[in-house]
């Protein structure tokens, strides 16, 4: 009988055990192909902040701390650390670690890494409350790491994909080279990258953990969703990442492939450049909303994997502002908002997709939706790099896509995204302005007390909510083929996932 798992943020005991003992005594010199939805734009941690790229540099690289699926944070490259004040903490590090070159880490390369992440244009949105001048080396086994301001969620900050340590002296000598060959401190090591074709890794036997079980793993960007399903069934791959909903009755029938299943972090969006008419308009932007039935793509696109947005960001987050309402299905008063912004016989427009098939199923059943009040959108489809380039340049329209508050806190689900500071590639694709929200999270990040920073956050949610930078779609759920010959894989609600622990029978 087929096997089918629903994975929820309970059942990650499996890589909470291994956080114990990483090593594996037991060798299984096998290859694992994961199935990826794209190429990755780098493998250079503090230049890269998508989920494609964040999956292969996450088995190449580490951070001083780890982040289980529940959200809870565990000693990693650092075996501990203590808040010595509101704006500083120290971390003691690991002394028994090499960099795959062979070359030990060393504080240095920890204060350089923490440094060079921290003013990334890219991976700043994260660790950007890091001043750099408070990243000292206090002996050779400690740093520490200072805030410009009380920085309350930066913990769960250095246990984003921003945070991974990198060797200095290579990053120095040839920075792009770097970037396409990367150097970490994980459990596997890089080995070749044929951009478009395969990311080859391979284990690390100098493991400070010691060696993993699996001889080598390797990630195949297959864009369609389809050719990655029909890869797994014909034993190329042994995990697919992001199966398409409309192929769920598929695996669930075939011999040899097991779904799994679990609620992610992921909000999905119709993002509006906020700065380009019509959608400088909040009124166009609240009749959009009120025109989309979520329930249609809920149902129909997502065959039931999926609940309904009722703001910025997941319930499973901390910080989620649980007296949300969001908004119904109203094409009465998406009218009378069209009618009142001047525009009741609608305009045309495009709405920016990316080359995934569910996101372009949305995009067709936004089109048609959005018929109904008039807004004529035509779909432009691009390849991953070139939409993430698009929609932080400022010049389009409309566009879907999701965000995954990897940290579990609100204020990456917040800051990034909606505070003005953050126009483009940083997150904020909308080119959302409000003085109010600046206000409001700046204030937020440095709060001390939960009840006092909660407020702050349900105060922030309502205004967005409002002005309606995005129309809000649906959270989702991670839904992934694997092998059935694939054990040990505990699918992570961040859509990272950790592969040091698999084997293969």
């Amino acid at each position: 009988m087929k096997r089918f798992r629903k994975l929820g943020f309970a059942l990650g005991a499996l890589s909470l055990l291994a956080l114990g003992a990483c090593g594996n005594a037991t060798s299984n010199d096998a290859e694992l192909v994961v199935a990826l939805t794209g190429d990755p734009v780098r493998l250079d941690p503090h230049r890269a902040n998508d989920a494609v790229s964040a999956t292969a540099i996450n088995s190449i690289f580490e951070r001083l701390i780890r982040q289980d699926e529940k959200g809870g944070l565990h000693p990693w490259l650092a075996t501990e650390w203590m808040r010595i004040d509101d704006r500083t903490y120290e971390f003691t590090i690991r002394q028994d670690v090499v960099f795959h070159n062979g070359e030990p880490m060393t504080v240095e390369d920890v204060v350089f890494s923490l440094r060079r992440s921290a003013t990334s244009s890219v991976t700043a949105p994260i660790t950007g409350g890091l001043d750099p001048e408070a990243i000292v080396v206090m002996d050779e086994s400690t740093v520490r790491v200072g805030t410009f301001e009380p920085f309350v969620p930066l913990l769960s900050h250095l246990a984003h994909t921003a945070g991974n340590i990198v060797p200095q002296a290579l990053v120095e000598s040839d920075e792009e080279a770097f970037g396409q060959n990367p150097v970490g401190t994980g459990a596997f090591k890089f080995e070749s990258w044929q951009p478009g074709e395969r990311i080859q890794l391979v284990r690390f036997d100098d493991y400070y953990d010691g060696p993993v079980a699996l001889e080598r793993l390797a990630f195949r960007p297959i864009t369609e969703s389809t050719n990655r399903l029909i890869e797994l069934e014909t034993g190329q791959v042994h995990i697919a990442l992001d199966v398409s909903p409309t192929d769920l009755g598929r695996i669930d029938s075939a011999d040899g492939i097991e779904l799994l299943r679990n609620t992610n972090l992921r909000i999905n969006y119709l993002g509006f450049n906020t700065q380009m008419a019509p959608f400088d308009d909040a009124r166009i932007r609240q009749a959009i909303n009120y025109a989309i039935d979520q329930d249609v793509i809920i149902d129909g696109i997502m065959e039931g994997a999926a609940t309904r947005a009722l703001g910025p960001f997941s319930s499973e987050v901390w910080g989620y502002n649980e007296n949300l309402t969001g908004y119904d299905f109203n094409l009465e008063r998406a009218r009378e908002l069209m009618a009142e912004a001047g525009f009741e016989d609608g305009f045309e427009t495009t709405i920016y997709v990316d080359t995934d098939i569910t996101r372009q199923n949305i995009a067709t059943v936004l089109h048609n939706q959005l018929l109904a009040i008039g807004i004529r959108a035509q779909i432009v489809p691009l390849e991953w790099a070139t939409f993430l380039e698009a929609t932080s340049s400022g010049n389009h329209a409309m566009f879907i896509l999701g965000w995954t508050s990897v940290t579990f806190d609100a204020d990456y689900s917040l800051f990034p995204l909606f505070h003005s500071q953050q126009f483009g590639a940083s997150g904020n694709r909308a080119f959302y302005s409000n003085p109010d929200v600046d206000r409001l999270l700046e204030a937020a990040r440095g709060e001390l007390d939960p009840t006092a920073r909660q407020a702050y956050y349900n105060e922030v949610q309502d205004i967005i909510v409002d002005d309606a930078p995005w129309a809000f779609l649906f959270v989702g759920e991670s839904l992934i083929g694997a092998s059935s010959s694939v054990n040990g894989f505990t699918p992570n609600p961040t859509a990272i996932h950790n592969f040091n622990y698999v084997t293969l029978d």
